[in-house]
């Protein structure tokens, strides 16, 4: 076996997006096929509308926040696979040399599938323990009759099962795409023999410090996206949780808060985490030529930090439209609904915090690098 259990494990982002991304909807999904069913013991016009703006939101919450998440668990799937292959570039040639195929070795990468198994199922049962409290907060004003929590069989297969065995296909082809170049090139270390080689750009002579923040910005675009989805979900998650607390319950702000935090901190440290292991050497030559730390740190990080910020407008950007969705549209005949207002307070609160959330981060992962041996990188 090329991967075993044990590499699964350690795809942690993947288990925490797929536990969050199933919590989310499993609640919401739960509520709509529940309150489904006294659709036809409504008569009052007023419970009427307010259950019609409760499947709305279902619907919008399960959509927007369900395939962001979706969209994003895929992105780090392929990574983590392209970031193994990367790692284990000699082991696959050999096998690829005593005759293995693409496919063969490809399907043992099945086990990444297991990732989404744990974080999915660990989010269904989440969600089963915060119910009661999530239904008794869905309909506080008790416009609505009382709603009991069912178990629908359909929502552990298409939230846990179906996902696990479309992650597992996915991984599965996604590896053999990977895996089809020639052995020479994994027994070399050498991806270049299987794609163009990029032209370098001419009549720009760029110092080599700006140079190599360019370059580690152009070669790792998966790290990109993931510090601005970071950033991204902190300021969505942290404005919107202050807004929840109006419009929603004080259990939706805090769940919010808690998802946009964990998802933050959980995609931010892999990025750099990965930059830092990816550039090892880089780091190991530069102190060797007599670069400072402060000058290895601006060179490899100090290109993120303006990715970390588009992620942040972009943020206050989504929970404002969605925010406007919800109340204007969705519960624009609901008696009693608050009205909304960008909150300019909230979001300069929120830019304080991360500002120096992002900064200790870099200040900690800028010690790190003192702790990259030159000795063992030169003895490699």
């Amino acid at each position: 076996m090329v991967v075993g259990i044990k590499d699964a494990a350690k795809f942690m982002g993947i288990i925490i997006i797929s536990c969050c991304a199933v919590l989310v909807c499993s609640l919401f999904l739960n509520y709509y096929l529940d309150i489904s069913q006294i659709e036809g013991l409504l008569s009052d016009g007023q419970a009427i509308i307010f259950y019609n703006a409760q499947v709305s939101t279902a619907k919008v919450v399960c959509c927007v926040s369900g395939g962001c998440l979706l969209a994003t668990s895929v992105v780090m799937l392929l990574f983590y696979i392209k970031h193994y292959i990367d790692a284990h570039k000699k082991e696959l040639g050999i096998l690829k040399a005593l005759g293995y195929s693409n496919l063969k070795i490809a399907s043992n990468f099945w086990v990444f599938g297991t990732g989404v198994l744990i974080g999915a199922a660990a989010g269904y049962l989440l969600s089963f323990l915060l119910m009661p409290e999530f239904y008794e907060r869905q309909n506080e004003e008790g416009i609505l009759p009382e709603i009991a929590i069912s178990f629908h069989p359909s929502l552990p297969l298409c939230l846990v099962i179906l996902p696990t065995l479309a992650f597992a296909a996915l991984a599965v082809l996604y590896a053999s795409l990977r895996l089809r170049m020639p052995t020479l090139a994994l027994l070399k270390n050498d991806f270049q023999a299987s794609s163009k080689i990029r032209r370098v750009r001419e009549g720009k002579d760029c110092p080599f410090l700006e140079d190599l923040r360019v370059h580690t910005l152009r070669t790792k675009k998966t790290l990109v996206f993931f510090i601005i989805f970071a950033s991204f979900c902190f300021s969505a998650m942290t404005q919107m949780s202050a807004s929840m607390k109006d419009l929603s319950s004080e259990m939706m702000a805090v769940m919010m808060l808690l998802i946009g935090v964990v998802l933050a901190c959980t995609t931010l440290l892999l990025a750099i985490t990965t930059v830092i292991k990816g550039n090892t050497k880089t780091i190991a030559m530069m102190r060797v030529f007599g670069y400072s730390q402060k000058e290895c740190c601006h060179a490899l990080l100090g290109g993120y930090r303006p990715m970390s910020y588009i992620g942040f407008a972009l943020g206050t950007v989504y929970q404002y439209v969605l925010l406007r969705v919800t109340v204007d549209i969705i519960f624009k005949d609901l008696e009693g609904m608050p009205a909304y207002e960008f909150d300019f307070p909230v979001m300069f609160l929120s830019l304080a915090f991360f500002l120096v959330a992002y900064e200790v981060v870099m200040h900690c992962y800028t010690e790190q690098i003192k702790k990259v041996s030159v000795k063992e990188i030169m003895l490699e």
